[in-house]
């Protein structure tokens, strides 16, 4: 059987990845309020965006999946951060798509 080749690159899936995670508002403004402190816990982010905790909930694990989010369960609480890591490679990638 012949081998089929990737037709994307791991850029492209990745810049993909980053721009579905960020496709939404709330998400967009989750990532806000996480890039203007070094982290902020689920309560508190109820506290600060006008929906539904479950709805949160089901945004920050997008943003979770994508990479772009980590959370730490310090019972009862999760405490959510940018990563950092992640964030600066989005940023370049989106950059580099867009120059």
């Amino acid at each position: 059987m012949e081998e089929v080749k990737e037709f994307y690159s791991v850029e492209e899936k990745k810049l993909a990845r980053y721009a579905k995670a960020l496709s939404h508002p709330v998400r967009v403004y989750i990532c806000d309020i996480l890039s203007k402190q070094a982290c902020c816990y689920s309560g508190d982010l109820a506290e600060e965006v006008p929906i539904a905790r479950s709805t949160l909930s089901q945004h920050l694990k997008e943003l979770k999946n994508s990479g772009l989010v980590q959370g730490e369960i310090n019972p009862p609480k999760i405490k959510y951060c940018l990563n950092k890591e992640n964030w600066a490679e989005a940023q370049q990638l989106f950059k580099e798509f867009f120059k």
